[in-house]
């Protein structure tokens, strides 16, 4: 990340890890103008666009990923069932993985720019993704599920030692209350509230909204 100084032009560069403020703004992965060591100064950020890591190559993977993919992410998509894994289901996928949770997570390594999404509704994959996701450091991580199958789901979570505190970090139902029904509308709604948590929004109405409408990312 390059910051100028607005008042006198100067130039540093900042890396991650060289300072916790500017590690917020690197992740946060967007360049906006902020305020350093009370300087305001214009934080040109450099980086690989954001990841969407999708597990379960269902309908919805494709449509989340042909979404995803507009936008200018890059999309990875894995199933440990070879039959669905494949071009002709989805091939908006700029990766696609025949693996298992363990294996995917382990190609993937999701960082602070990557956002999982789990679409298996199959305890044998969603279980050890999800526990695998949870330990890591993707800023979004999401699963289908009706509201009866994200509690049995919490429980089971729970006895496999995941601790109470990470389910902060765990959206299920995954997405924004829009009406969503086919594939495609549920792709939508949850791409929508992935990049409302990187903006550190909380999805609803502009109309209803007092902040700016073009939002300064934050991790």
């Amino acid at each position: 990340m390059v910051l100028t100084d607005l008042e006198n032009g100067s130039t540093r560069v900042l890396r991650e890890g060289d300072d916790e403020q500017a590690d917020r703004l690197i992740r946060g992965g967007h360049s906006r103008v902020a305020e350093i060591e009370s300087r305001r100064v214009f934080a040109d950020v450099f980086g690989p666009p954001p990841r969407l890591f999708v597990y379960g190559a269902v309908d919805t993977a494709e449509a989340l990923a042909a979404a995803a993919r507009s936008i200018g992410w890059r999309t990875i998509v894995a199933d440990a069932r070879a039959r669905f894994a494949t071009r002709d289901r989805v091939p908006s996928a700029d990766e696609l993985l025949v693996a298992w949770p363990e294996e995917a997570l382990a190609h993937v390594r999701p960082d602070h720019a990557t956002a999982i999404v789990v679409l298996t509704h199959d305890d044998k994959f969603d279980l050890p993704l999800l526990v695998g996701a949870l330990a890591g450091d993707a800023y979004y991580i999401g699963a289908l599920g009706s509201r009866r199958n994200q509690e049995r789901r919490r429980e089971r979570l729970l006895d496999a030692g995941v601790d109470e505190s990470a389910f902060e970090r765990l959206s299920g139902p995954a997405g924004l209350d829009i009406g969503a029904h086919s594939p495609s509308e549920t792709a939508v709604s949850i791409l929508a509230e992935i990049m409302a948590v990187r903006a550190g929004r909380d999805g609803g109405s502009l109309k209803r909204s007092h902040g700016r409408i073009h939002a300064e990312v934050a991790s």
